[in-house]
Parts: C-alpha cells; sequence; structure tokens
C-alpha cells in the first residue's frame, strides 16, 4: 500500500530527490500537497472514491477474478447495463478485434471473442465515456479525453512489446490502458478543490510525481494482478534492475517510452540512455522502429473502438 506519509521521490543520477514544484507559491505548492496527500491516505485505507465511475466495471472485474464465474453470470451483469453492452458490441465488432469482419449480435459471442482481459479494457472505456460526459466533470472532459488518447497509444503499443514476449499481449493492453488510472483519479478529485487549488502549475507537478502510487493502489484496491499493480506503481523506474525475464513492468516502461515517441513526426527518434527496460527487454533501435510501425497501423481503430 502506499505510504501517504512521505513524499514519493524520482530518479536523479545515483541518488533519490524529494519530489517538489520548485516553482510554484508555497502556500499553493502546500494546498496541492496537502491535497494529494488526503488522497493517498483514502486510497491506502481501502476508499476509493471515483466520482461518476459506474459500479458495474468493478463488477465485471469481480466476476471475471473468480474462477467460479460462468459466461452466463457475466453475460447477465453486462446485459444489466444496455450502454456497456453496446460499447461491448462495438468493441468486439471493430476492425481492431475483428480483422476477419464477421459480425457479432450477442453478448455472449462478443466476450468469447475479446476474452477477460479485453472485456475489461472495453468497461474501462465505457466508465472513462461515462466520466466524460458527467456534467459535474465537465470542465475536465478535454484534459480526460486527451489522457485516454494517451492510454489507448501505450496500450496498443505494450501489446506489439508483449507481443515479442512471453507476456500475455492482452494482459500488457490493459495494463497499457490502465497506467493512467491515477492521473484520472487525482484530476476527477481534482475538481471539488478547484478554488483551493487554483490554476497554478504546482498540482500538475505533484501529479508527475505522486500518479503512479495513487495508480497501483487503486488498483490494488480493485482487486488486480499483483503483476500489473506492480507495473504501474513502478512506471517511472527507468533505473530499475532486472529481476526476472520480460517482467510486465519492463513492457510498461518501454512502451510509455515509446508511445511518447509516437507523437513525433517521422524520422523518429527513441531516446533509450538510461532506461534499463529496453536492455531487459533486449530491445534494439531497430526493433523499436518495428514496434511502433506495428502499433500504429492499428491505433486508427483501437480510438474507434474504445472510444477517443
Amino acid at each position: 500500500m502506499l505510504d501517504a506519509s512521505k513524499a514519493p521521490t524520482y530518479r536523479s543520477g545515483e541518488h533519490s530527490v524529494p519530489a517538489a514544484s520548485a516553482g510554484a507559491a508555497p502556500e499553493t505548492r502546500g494546498t496541492a500537497l496537502e491535497f494529494l496527500r488526503g488522497l493517498a491516505t483514502e486510497v491506502s485505507k481501502g476508499s476509493v472514491d471515483l466520482p461518476c465511475f459506474p459500479n458495474v466495471v468493478i463488477r465485471i472485474r469481480n466476476a471475471l477474478a473468480d474462477p467460479a464465474t460462468t459466461q452466463e453470470k457475466t453475460v447477465t451483469i453486462v446485459g444489466a447495463e444496455p450502454r456497456l453492452a453496446a460499447r461491448l458490441l462495438q468493441t468486439a465488432n471493430s476492425a481492431a478485434f475483428n480483422p476477419a469482419g464477421k459480425p457479432l449480435t450477442d453478448l455472449r459471442s462478443a466476450i468469447t471473442r475479446l476474452g477477460h482481459q479485453l472485456v475489461q479494457s472495453a468497461a474501462m472505456a465505457y466508465a472513462v465515456q461515462v466520466i466524460r460526459n458527467a456534467e459535474s466533470l465537465r470542465s475536465i472532459a478535454q484534459p480526460l479525453l486527451q489522457l485516454w488518447s494517451e492510454c489507448v497509444s501505450v496500450a496498443a503499443v505494450s501489446q506489439a512489446v508483449a507481443s515479442r514476449t512471453k507476456i500475455n499481449p492482452d494482459e500488457a493492453f490493459l495494463t497499457g490502458l490502465l497506467h493512467g488510472i491515477g492521473r484520472l483519479y487525482i484530476m476527477v478529485r481534482s475538481v471539488a478543490y478547484t478554488g483551493q487549488l487554483g490554476n497554478d502549475r504546482s498540482l500538475l507537478d505533484f501529479v508527475a510525481d505522486w500518479h503512479a502510487s495513487i495508480g497501483k493502489t487503486v488498483l490494488e484496491n480493485w482487486g488486480f494482478s499483483e503483476q500489473m499493480c506492480a507495473a504501474v506503481g513502478d512506471q517511472n523506474d527507468y533505473e530499475r534492475r532486472w529481476k526476472h525475464d520480460s517482467e510486465l513492468t519492463d513492457v510498461l516502461i518501454a512502451s510509455i517510452v515509446l508511445a511518447a515517441a509516437l507523437k513525433d513526426p517521422a524520422p523518429r527518434t527513441v531516446d533509450m540512455e538510461g532506461i534499463s527496460a529496453f536492455q531487459n527487454l533486449r530491445l534494439t533501435e531497430q526493433d523499436c522502429h518495428a514496434t511502433l510501425a506495428r502499433a500504429r497501423q492499428h491505433l486508427g481503430s483501437l480510438h474507434d473502438a474504445l472510444g477517443c
């Protein structure tokens, strides 16, 4: 669990440096830090309060994590929310997940085609859409759309990178999609504190330092796998030591860097210097460009399938 009593640190050469927002006014910086510590305390105690987040997404997660859950029960849970059912069918019939072009019209077949990890991915896409459309969160609708677009890009690259390893590509896809859940959580909760936090960059600066730890704890509370939670929590640890062959964390770290390179016009350069994940995965510069090309081919259809 996240230790809310200590501010996260980032790596700088050989030293750990306390996270700070040096350019912000002390009172604003203090307010932002107090706000984030409050969130960290909540999630560390098992309280995940995400306004407008549909509970059906967690029910699906819990059902799919239970080996005793039948497909009939999963269909019943999804079918109880018509908009989610429509999103699931749209995803299963999209070019990204239906390359053969064979249309499906029933939930059972859609769930079978997608599999557990991609069903959860489609459910998260539905949840983000609900949050973006909420009247009370209209002020952050555009930033949420930008965040979701980034998450889809990281998911696409994660799937491509994982296909070169022993990691399940669908698990890597879901991890990439969820890697920004900490930022989403902070953004949604910050709406109620707009007056206190103001428009200073201090909160944005602190988000960069805190979101991974908060995201990890949110996913732990929601019951996601230990490997996925660890990957989200360690996504900024560029100097992490190799532990096991092609860990999910390495896949996510490399994919975040590669997805950022996708924003640049060709010819793209990938800065792998000092990022051990590329060495752990044995990814050469040529491998990176091939992976980016593969991910880029699917991005358009993925954005259509996942609503961004």
